[in-house]
């Protein structure tokens, strides 16, 4: 993969991110996950290279700028994939969560690649799910 360059800055930031469902309820199969999250990186400063759904978790590896922290895209993960979920399948989920307007479990999962390649991490997502 080669790396990015800026103005005075030359950089490869490429991030494994698992999330996990809160109380690692099984519902990530009954929605359309997937796309939430495609639409939600058009909008965002940070690239999805690979994704893969289980029933209570998401594996990604997301490549980003060194002036945007893991925990803001994480954050922004979270939030707009929480709301845009109840937004469109609030029948589904109100069955696991009740009224209380959540999907993901409050920690997460984070690492660096720099000591595993980019293929070992890409194969390693898509086996999961």
């Amino acid at each position: 993969m080669d790396y990015d360059r800026s103005s005075h800055s030359k950089y490869l930031i490429l991030y494994h991110i698992i999330l996990v469902t809160k109380y690692r309820h099984n519902i990530l199969n009954l929605l359309d996950i997937k796309t939430i999250f495609k639409d939600i990186e058009k909008y965002s400063n940070f690239e999805i290279f690979e994704m893969e759904v289980d029933v209570d978790h998401i594996h990604f590896l997301i490549k980003s700028k060194p002036k945007y922290s893991v925990l803001s895209i994480i954050r922004r993960l979270k939030q707009l994939s929480t709301y845009r979920v109840w937004k469109y399948y609030n029948n589904i989920l109100k069955n696991y969560y009740w009224k209380e307007n959540t999907l993901w479990s409050d920690g997460y999962f984070v690492c660096t690649i720099g000591n595993v390649s980019k293929e070992t991490i890409q194969r390693y997502i898509r086996s999961q799910g």
